[in-house]
This record gives C-alpha cells, sequence and structure tokens, in this order.
C-alpha cells in the first residue's frame, strides 16, 4: 500500500498547470519537452477521474497489469475500448476510440532528448489535455 493518497481530479489540474506554465514562450526552449509530457500525465489523470466517477474502480494488486487505473496512454486507450462502464461510458469511449487523441505521446518520451518531441505534438497534446480536463469538470 502506497504512503501517498490519490486525487486524481487535483493531479490533473495540477499537472496541467505546471505543463502550461512549461510550455510558455520564454520557458518553451528549455522546458517544452517536459510540458509535453506533463500534458500527457495530465490527460492521464482526468480520464482516471472520469473512469472513477463513472463507478469504475481499481482491480485488485494482482490484477494491474490488467487495470486500466495502472495504464499510461496509449495502453490506457487500448483497455478503455473494451472495460469502460457506468455513467461516463461513452465519453471515455469517444476518447479512446479517436485515433488522433494524444497521439504519438508516450511515457517513452521520458528517456528521448528534447530535440525528438516536436513541437506540433506538443500543441496538440496541450490542446488535447485541455479539452478532457473540461469534460473531466462538467460531472
Amino acid at each position: 500500500m502506497s504512503k501517498y493518497s490519490t486525487d486524481l481530479a487535483k493531479s490533473a489540474r495540477r499537472h496541467l498547470r505546471t505543463a502550461t506554465y512549461l510550455d510558455q514562450e520564454e520557458a518553451h526552449a528549455q522546458h517544452g519537452a517536459i510540458a509535453g509530457y506533463l500534458f500527457g500525465i495530465a490527460a492521464e489523470c482526468a480520464m482516471k477521474e472520469m473512469m472513477r466517477d463513472s463507478g469504475m474502480r481499481p482491480l485488485p494488486a494482482e490484477q494491474r497489469r490488467e487495470d486500466p487505473f495502472y495504464a499510461h496512454l496509449p495502453q490506457l486507450k487500448a483497455m478503455l475500448r473494451n472495460s469502460a462502464h457506468g455513467r461516463r461510458s461513452g465519453e471515455l469511449r469517444r476518447w479512446s476510440e479517436d485515433d488522433n487523441f494524444m497521439r504519438e505521446w508516450d511515457t517513452d518520451m521520458r528517456y528521448a532528448p528534447a530535440k525528438d518531441i516536436e513541437r506540433a505534438d506538443i500543441e496538440r497534446w496541450r490542446d488535447h489535455a485541455k479539452l478532457v480536463l473540461v469534460a473531466m469538470n462538467a460531472s
């Protein structure tokens, strides 16, 4: 058991704020790749808050490999196509079935040189993160 509690909505907002700050023109040259990564984490947290709000709950620890609550994009999208249920399942499926949603975002980018993270991708991830946070807040 982790010593940390979970607040997906606050985490989503915090990561989006930080990413937006790092994505400002004066900071982007040095921190744009980090901003791009955090936009994806913000989107993940928002989607997982929507899952929780939909009535979905994490699986037992021994089933973590099959649990969308412990998956990252793009695996999270793939898992939600088959497992989304509850009152927000339509929204979750819409995000998960959209091939453009968070396209090219992957946790492996943590290890990539910043020059490999393209500005157009960061802008798309920013826009997608903002959209999914708006949806999260609409509940």
